[in-house]
C-alpha cells in the first residue's frame, strides 16, 4: 500500500489548561471536551472537533505542562512539542495560547519517518503512548524527538498513527470546522518535500509558501470564520 498522511489534529500550547479553556471559549465560542492525561509527557489536555469536508476525523487539540504530574519519560528527555523550550515557555505567559503545530495521521509512521532519511530530516522516535478515557484505553504510536522540538518551527508536523479506536469517535459536533491550513517557512521547499515524502494527501487544503515562520488554521466556527495562526520563531 503506499504510505499516506492526512491531517490529524492541530495543537495549541497554552501555559495552563484553565487558560487553554479561556482563550478556546473566547476565540472560537465554544467549550473544549474533555480530554486527559499523558503520563509519559507529564502533560494534560481538552479536545474538540473541527472535522468537515477534506479534513475528515480532524480535531482540535489545547494541550499544557500538567503542575501536578512528573513525567514518565527518562530523565533528561524533554516534552513533546517544544512544551520544555524557554522560548515558547515565554511566549505563552506573555501572549497567551496559540496555535503552535499541527499532527499528521499516517498510515504507516515507522515507513513515514524513515522516508525522511534521505532528507536530513530526523523526525525523532516512534513512541508508543496511551491514555484512559470513558470508553476505554486510548493508545497511538507518535514521532517525539529525545530534545522535544517540532521542527521547520512547527510547519513539519509530528507523526502519529492511531490503534483500532480514533479519538474523534468519542467527542461530540462542536460547530467548528477546518477549512485550510496555511504553512509558511524561508525553506519552503524542503518543507514541501518532506510533506511529500511522508505521504501528505494532495486533496487536503494544506498550502506551503516562503516567508518568515507562519502556521494559519482557518475555521468556520458559529461567529463566522476565524483565523488562528501568528509569525514563530523557528
Amino acid at each position: 500500500m503506499p504510505l499516506t498522511a492526512v491531517l490529524d489534529h492541530l495543537v495549541v500550547a497554552a501555559s495552563s489548561l484553565d487558560e487553554g479553556v479561556r482563550w478556546c471559549e473566547s476565540v472560537l465560542g465554544v467549550t473544549p471536551g474533555p480530554g486527559g492525561a499523558h503520563p509519559l509527557m507529564g502533560t494534560h489536555n481538552r479536545l474538540l472537533r473541527v472535522d468537515g469536508p477534506g479534513f475528515e476525523r480532524a480535531y482540535l487539540e489545547i494541550i499544557a505542562v500538567d503542575p501536578g504530574a512528573t513525567p514518565t519519560r527518562a530523565p533528561g528527555l524533554q516534552r513533546w512539542f517544544d512544551l520544555d523550550d524557554p522560548a515558547l515557555i515565554k511566549r505563552l505567559a506573555n501572549e497567551g495560547p496559540q496555535l503552535c503545530h499541527w499532527v499528521a495521521r499516517s498510515s504507516d509512521v515507522q515507513a513515514a519517518r524513515a522516508a525522511l532519511y534521505p532528507l536530513g530530516i530526523e523526525r525523532g522516535p516512534v513512541l508508543s503512548a496511551s491514555r484512559m478515557t470513558a470508553a476505554g484505553l486510548l493508545e497511538w504510536q507518535i514521532t517525539v524527538r529525545d530534545d522535544g522540538h517540532r521542527l521547520f518551527g512547527g510547519a513539519l508536523p509530528t507523526l502519529i498513527q492511531w490503534g483500532a479506536v480514533h479519538p474523534v469517535a468519542q467527542m461530540p459536533p462542536s460547530g467548528l470546522r477546518l477549512q485550510a491550513l496555511r504553512l509558511q517557512h524561508p525553506q519552503a521547499t524542503p518543507l514541501s518535500q518532506a510533506l511529500a515524502c511522508m505521504g501528505m494527501v494532495k486533496g487536503q487544503a494544506i498550502s506551503v509558501g516562503e516567508g518568515p515562520v507562519q502556521i494559519e488554521a482557518w475555521l468556520e466556527a458559529p461567529a463566522g470564520l476565524v483565523c488562528l495562526g501568528r509569525m514563530l520563531i523557528g
